[in-house]
């Protein structure tokens, strides 16, 4: 294919110079002409690994050539790769200024190209937030063009994974291809980029692609967070804590695993929620400082929260819950955010029916009796033994467990708003009903 690349830092440079190596014909367009001279002359402006040798070889085979003509590049390729800097602005959003100035002189050389040259697909690589190619970057290109995108050219979002220091080995070996198309022609276009690569390929939406590279990195600085605060206190506690990480990372069941990382509701049980306190305390007590760990339970709260604030958005007073326990499969009542919300609703004067057939009354036992008796006393009064009571009853639906029959009674459709706390299977359709909410969207 014949590419064109605009912003010639590390992500442009790199993806330029290694398509190039893959047989594209390339040209890097930069504004900057200390960059222009250094990759036309064969040399790197950025320092990688590998990245100089690669650059003096393409450049020597003319496989990748250099302009700051914006209108030549797009007149002369065939697909365009999007690489500008979207800094953060003083107050940390995201300055797109980069990215819609490429975005207009783009959409002018389109207006200007040739049509018999075939359609041209933009491909946004920079990392920009969900909506920005939608709602900023398309309308510039068709207003600047007076063309329609998907349909006279193609656009598309393809973030970049790649990792300054080892950029050219993620290129060649990366760990996924993502692929936000406007249009499945746009999509073809990106993947007959990286043919060869062999990495898993995943065509979304726009706004998914753009989601994704933010999920990845926050995660990332998320796990660093976690382990350095580990680190500190188990050193107070005179504890290695590589030994503890390895025993840590050698669980690919729950901990390096997709277990617990579905968005969803709060958590709860006997144990996380103790366990989360008791060792915040005894950072505390050690004096050292952990706000990711301190912060874990009243990020937890605020799910609870947000649920009963949907709730009381609906206006409705008689409220029909499905679902008691801290999770399916128990009848472990313990720090459940289901009871939590059903206490801050009772507390609020809502008229409740709950049901859960694991939680029966006569089956509780020890702590999870006491548990009853001291924070639920009324809970015969609340709890049902029919799905169909608590439709009755419902003015609103509430739905912390989805078991079969639960599904069944919700069918399709409902007269009476959801709150889905669990995703229910069909949520996709739901979405688009009028009084669904689904939390965990």
């Amino acid at each position: 294919m014949k590419v064109s690349v605009f912003g010639l830092g590390y992500v442009g440079t790199v993806s330029a110079a290694c398509l190039a190596t893959e047989g594209h014909d390339v040209v890097g367009v930069d504004v900057n002409p200390a960059k222009l001279a250094m990759i036309g002359e064969g040399r790197t402006p950025v320092v990688e690994e590998r990245i100089g040798d690669i650059v003096t070889e393409v450049v020597a085979a003319g496989r990748l050539s250099v302009t700051d003509d914006v209108t030549a590049a797009i007149h002369g390729t065939d697909l365009s790769l999007v690489c500008v800097g979207t800094p953060s602005a003083p107050n940390g959003s995201l300055d797109t200024t980069y990215l819609q100035r490429a975005a207009r002189e783009i959409g002018e050389a389109l207006g200007s190209r040739d049509p018999e040259a075939g359609r041209h697909t933009v491909v946004f690589r920079s990392t920009m937030l969900p909506g920005t190619c939608l709602g900023v970057l398309v309308p510039l290109l068709e207003e600047a063009s007076g063309l329609v995108a998907g349909q006279d050219f193609g656009v598309a979002v393809n973030p970049e994974f790649l990792r300054e220091g080892s950029s050219v080995k993620d290129f060649y070996d990366p760990p996924k291809t993502v692929v936000g198309e406007l249009d499945p022609a746009s999509g073809d276009a990106v993947l007959a980029l990286y043919a060869g690569l062999g990495a898993p390929e995943f065509r979304v939406e726009p706004p998914v692609a753009e989601m994704t590279k933010y999920v990845d990195n926050t995660f990332h600085g998320l796990k660093i967070g976690f382990a350095n605060e580990i680190g500190a206190l188990a050193r107070e506690l005179g504890v290695d804590s590589h030994d503890v990480m390895e025993i840590f990372l050698s669980d690919t069941k729950l901990n390096i695993s997709p277990a617990y990382l579905r968005p969803g509701f709060a958590f709860g049980g006997s144990c996380l929620p103790k366990d989360l306190r008791g060792l915040v305390h005894a950072a505390r007590r050690h004096d050292v400082r952990v706000p990711i760990l301190e912060n874990v339970l009243p990020s937890n709260d605020e799910h609870i929260q947000r649920a009963f604030e949907h709730v009381a958005a609906t206006g409705k007073r008689k409220v029909g819950v499905f679902g008691l326990a801290f999770k399916g499969g128990t009848d472990d009542l313990r720090e459940s955010p289901l009871v939590e919300l059903c206490e801050r609703m009772l507390g609020k004067g809502f008229d409740l029916r709950i049901y859960d057939p694991a939680v029966v009354e006569s089956a509780l036992l020890g702590a999870n009796r006491a548990f009853i008796e001291a924070r639920l006393p009324h809970l015969r009064d609340l709890l049902v033994d029919r799905v169909a009571d608590v439709v009755d009853h419902a003015e609103v639906l509430v739905v912390g467990k989805a078991d079969d029959d639960v599904r069944a009674a919700l069918g399709h459709g409902t007269a009476v708003p959801v709150i889905d706390l669990v995703r229910l299977p069909d949520a996709a359709s739901r979405r688009q009903q009028e009084g669904y909410v689904g939390l965990a969207w």
